[in-house]
């Protein structure tokens, strides 16, 4: 359990998110995932990194017990953290591919955003709950995935969104029964692993130049104001409501 790389067929390398009971990653896990990744994309046999998880959902964000129970420390790590496991796959060297079952929120959603291809189960729902546990993030990934004015409703709103409706938005590759979702990805990948291994790195690279927004800038600045909320002790109030299952007191 933890992060896993793997490998089942050639050119493809697999990282594998697997911390019981909900993938919720804390700080160590990120910054072990975004070694993985990195390190998975620099074989130079590989051609593309499926990025996937066991368990109940793909991922349910930052350990908020975590950073409740550690104060500012945890939170910075995972700030941190999170950067670095989105930049790694947004730099890995070769497409990745993710694999999305259950549920991806949160920082899962900084992974999928910085992913290059979407695969997903047909349960898989999408989503920032950050507003109500008194943070701010990945915005800048979600908006890679869906239109503006529905990101902004997501991130106001904190509902999930349906795999069904973000393939609406060409976001995603495939659309698949739970019991496929693997297959498919592979399938995918398959596409790719035929390709010459130097010409998929520079048109990873290419691509990257010519994005409109510099996702790790922006990514930054969205926490700078996580922690603005952290100190003025908004934040305490919604990640604590959240530790202890009740309703958030929202009068600030």
């Amino acid at each position: 359990m933890g992060i896993e790389r793997t490998s089942r067929a050639p050119g493809t390398a697999e990282v594998v998110i697997d911390v019981p009971p909900v993938n919720a990653l804390k700080v160590a896990d990120w910054f072990e995932l975004a070694e993985a990744v990195t390190a998975a994309g620099a074989g130079p046999e590989v051609r593309v990194v499926l990025l996937r998880a066991e368990g109940r959902g793909f991922c349910a964000g930052v350990d908020i017990k975590e950073i409740q129970a550690q104060g500012d420390e945890a939170l910075v790590g995972a700030n941190r953290g999170c950067a670095a496991a989105f930049a790694a796959v947004y730099d890995c060297e070769v497409p990745v591919i993710a694999v999305v079952h259950g549920f991806c929120l949160g920082g899962g959603i900084g992974l999928v955003g910085n992913a290059d291809l979407v695969v997903a189960a047909a349960d898989a729902t999408f989503g920032l709950p950050e507003v109500d546990r008194g943070a701010l993030g990945a915005a800048t990934h979600l908006a890679r995935l869906v239109p503006q004015h529905k990101m902004r409703q997501m991130v106001y709103t904190a509902a999930p969104l349906r795999a069904s409706e973000m393939a609406g938005y060409g976001s995603l590759a495939a659309v698949v029964p739970p019991a496929e979702l693997v297959d498919a990805a592979y399938a995918l990948a398959g596409d790719l692993v035929t390709k010459s291994p130097t010409i998929l790195r520079r048109a990873k690279e290419s691509l990257n130049g010519i994005d409109p927004v510099d996702v790790k800038r922006s990514y930054r600045f969205e926490q700078g104001f996580t922690y603005e909320l952290h100190v003025r002790g908004v934040a305490d109030e919604q990640r604590q409501a959240f530790v202890d299952k009740r309703q958030a007191d929202t009068s600030q």
